[in-house]
């Protein structure tokens, strides 16, 4: 499939922008990485041979009977005497960080927190549990939950957006009127609120914070309508009796999309600050999840453990720092002023 000449300009504009560039590498690199964190961190093995049977614990929970123990629940791997049975008629392949996000490290040199050690290079937060994998495993729980929020609140934005500026007329000023009352709401206070009434959850947080993000596209899509529906060939097709369901999906909806996909990085770093400071709070994810908000408030209850606050900081900042960059050199691509070509 051959490349347009205005998108070969577009992709030539955005790895111009090197930093940006670098970045969307980078960002790739660390969520492939995260996607995969089961086999990263991890407190069961990756691979199991047991007297020539070959097992995979990480997808299937085997009871220690399988491997000569004495009960029938799941085996505990990081019980020595686990290990010794299987080690005996065997071996085990582990993942570089032996512990999960809720793993519990019984065997530390000091109180919880613990400072940073060989087996936990990150250090243990205030109940024991290895930073590392927390870190690996929220860093993945954040960037699914923006992308999903951005994805869905995307399409409810451009598709409020188009109705209002192709139809125009009474639909767009009444439409406008709400959507100008519902943003001058106190969102963050409505989010608080909310949070604290229902359970928290992945799905329950994303239908509170879904209240608010979509609205940020639909002032830029209802404008990129607003001006595209009156030139000639949108008129031209009107004319010629194309539905308008196909004349704003194919014709007018494409220049929409140009603004569209300039604010998406942006939106996603929103929503990830967004999940973090409602779990800073104590009204995000549940307790006990993978959470970077959770371990900052952690760092912030435990001043005399500073390895908790740098490590949850030190992951926010490369997260975003990295989108932010992404986002730029988007921009910059979209740009007709700029040219590479």
């Amino acid at each position: 499939m051959s490349i347009s000449p205005i998108t070969q300009r577009r992709i030539a504009q955005f790895k111009a922008n090197k930093r940006g560039f670098w970045s969307l590498w980078i960002f790739l690199a660390l969520l492939v990485v995260c996607l995969f964190a089961e086999f990263i961190a991890n407190d069961k093995p990756i691979l199991v041979s047991y007297k020539g049977d070959l097992y995979a614990p990480t997808f299937v929970n085997y009871p220690e009977t399988t491997f000569g123990g004495d009960f029938e629940t799941e085996a505990e791997y990081r019980d020595p005497y686990v290990q010794d049975l299987i080690n005996e008629s065997g071996w085990m392949v582990w993942p570089p960080i032996r512990f999960s996000y809720d793993t519990i490290n019984y065997d530390l040199p000091e109180p919880a927190p613990s400072r940073p050690a060989a087996d936990n290079i990150f250090g243990t937060d205030d109940q024991g549990r290895d930073v590392a994998a927390r870190v690996i495993y929220g860093f993945r729980i954040s960037v699914v939950f923006g992308l999903v929020l951005t994805l869905i609140s995307s399409i409810i934005g451009v598709t409020a957006g188009a109705v209002q500026g192709y139809y125009g007329g009474k639909l767009d000023l009444v439409m406008q009127r709400v959507i100008e009352v519902w943003s001058s709401m106190p969102s963050l206070y409505i989010l608080i609120i909310f949070s604290s009434i229902f359970i928290p959850g992945f799905w329950t947080l994303l239908a509170i914070l879904l209240l608010f993000s979509w609205v940020s596209l639909v002032d830029v899509v209802r404008a990129e309508f607003l001006r595209t529906r009156n030139f000639d060939y949108v008129r031209a097709a009107h004319a010629l009796g194309v539905p308008n369901r196909t004349i704003i999906w194919r014709h007018v909806l494409p220049n929409a999309m140009v603004a569209t996909l300039t604010f998406m990085p942006f939106i996603l770093t929103g929503s990830i600050t967004a999940l973090t400071s409602l779990d800073f709070l104590g009204l995000g994810l549940p307790p006990g999840s993978p959470s970077l908000g959770e371990l900052l408030a952690q760092g912030k209850n435990n001043l005399q453990a500073p390895w908790l606050g740098i490590a949850a900081f030190l992951s926010l900042a490369i997260m975003l720092t990295l989108l932010t960059f992404i986002g730029e050199a988007v921009r910059d691509a979209f740009d007709p002023r700029k040219t590479s070509l």
